[in-house]
């Protein structure tokens, strides 16, 4: 599927995997990238990557990505100024890291410590049901499309529509200190399954990327120890993957038609 002339929206784009997907999409000539994120440095972001670009083809959208009318207002400027988007890469994505079950005997009391349900919670929502609604409103943004153009059922002999990665984790197979973040990813897994199988009615692919340490200020997070005694002695490379790597493979999944499952990006590591 060629990319150029595509409206699409990255979700997370003003930092990390989400930047440097917004980068790889322009350079492939999509005409339009809207920029949802919740930092107050999205404006000012986007502005530098269209300076690097030489043209204005991110457009700033500050928002939680979990908000309804957030997500629906930059889907209707986005539809109004460009036209369908039928690229989407919902990277936003929070960790709230910690054991789920703990005993605090600090003290000499022994107390139970149960992972904090507000923080399950609040992952949850931006980790795994925010990138699924993002991308059925993409998918509905093309399927108004054709039907407002007279065009039901897909056909073989149309161009491909468009696409929507989601963006997974090596962590979905359970990683010691990640209870919701784990959840979170192994649960997208799922939707992209779901999503593949209904949206090819309108010529529309999902698919989904298991990336690995990345070298993004998520992963950092960790803490350097961790990462230096725990992560790169047990991945091929030896160092985090680089954000560009992480970005080419999304390109990947989106350009190659054949491609509707889940692509591991983890440089070997795995949890244990």
């Amino acid at each position: 599927m060629e990319l150029k002339d595509k409206v699409a929206i990255v979700t997370g784009g003003a930092s990390g995997i989400g930047r440097t997907t917004c980068l790889k999409l322009a350079e492939q000539r999509v005409k339009a990238i809207g920029v949802a994120d919740l930092s107050d440095k999205t404006e000012s972001i986007c502005a530098e990557m269209n300076a690097e670009l030489g043209r204005e083809v991110l457009h700033p959208f500050r928002g939680d990505t979990v908000d309804g009318a957030f997500r629906e207002s930059v889907f209707e400027q986005m539809e109004e100024r460009f036209g369908a988007v039928s690229i989407c890469v919902p990277a936003a994505g929070i960790t709230r890291d910690r054991l789920a079950v703990k005993i605090d005997d600090g003290n000499g009391t022994p107390e139970l410590k149960i992972y904090a349900e507000e923080d399950f919670r609040r992952v949850l929502d931006i980790d795994l049901i925010a990138p699924i609604y993002w991308a059925m409103r993409t998918i509905g943004s093309v399927a108004m499309d054709r039907t407002r153009r007279g065009l039901g059922r897909w056909r073989p002999d149309e161009s491909n529509q468009g696409a929507i990665v989601l963006i997974g984790s090596a962590a979905s197979a359970g990683n010691r200190g990640q209870i919701s973040y784990a959840t979170a990813k192994a649960g997208l897994a799922g939707a992209q399954a779901t999503l593949s199988l209904e949206a090819a009615y309108y010529g529309m692919r999902c698919a989904i990327i298991h990336p690995g340490f990345t070298d993004t200020p998520m992963a950092h997070a960790v803490g350097e120890e961790i990462i230096e005694k725990s992560v790169l002695p047990r991945t091929y490379l030896g160092r985090l993957i680089r954000p560009d790597e992480i970005a080419d493979a999304i390109c990947f999944l989106l350009t190659n038609s054949a491609v509707s499952g889940s692509l591991w990006a983890s440089a070997g590591w795995r949890p244990i």
